[in-house]
């Protein structure tokens, strides 16, 4: 539906399932799974010679998961990573790796309704194959009303990034 929140489309998706999503008033869990293909766009280039998929792919991940979070609390069709205190890598994920999943524990749900505006504030794990590979500390996402460029690749009102809001 129109009113519902937009998640990228492959190759940007990153999640292949969602098997867990649990809301409790302002706090909330998510869990997704992807699986791991020898043949993924990023191995190929993500190192020549040293395949290994981009760690910046997996924060995306954590920023997906809580805008559908964010979609699923409400009508928030236009989700926007908003940043993330840190994240912490001590692993990878190798082309014969199998499954990735992530797992998000939302720690803050804000509805600002005057403005359009809900937001999300969550710590995500990473694990493959049942082995934790990196956190990201505090990822948050926003979901806004009225800002999608609908009628891409006219160059229109909303053609050009920059700042969304000014003060």
């Amino acid at each position: 539906p129109e009113d519902f929140v937009r998640l990228p489309a492959p190759p940007m998706l990153m999640l292949d399932r969602v098997t867990e999503i649990d809301r409790q008033g302002p706090r909330g869990r998510i869990v997704a799974e992807k699986d791991i293909h020898i043949d993924d766009w990023f191995f190929s280039c993500h190192f020549v010679g040293d395949p290994v998929q981009p760690g910046c792919l997996g924060v995306d991940a954590i920023w997906q998961m809580i805008g559908l979070y964010l979609g699923l609390c409400g009508p928030a069709p236009s989700g926007r990573a908003l940043g993330c205190k840190e994240v912490d890598f001590f692993g990878q994920i190798r082309p014969y790796n199998q499954i990735i999943r992530y797992e998000v524990d939302i720690r803050r749900y804000t509805v600002m309704k005057a403005r359009g505006v809900a937001m999300a504030i969550g710590t995500g794990k990473v694990f493959v194959d049942n082995e934790h590979i990196y956190t990201v500390h505090d990822a948050k996402v926003g979901g806004f009303q009225d800002i999608a460029y609908r009628d891409y690749p006219r160059r229109s009102e909303r053609a050009i990034g920059g700042i969304m809001e000014k003060e």
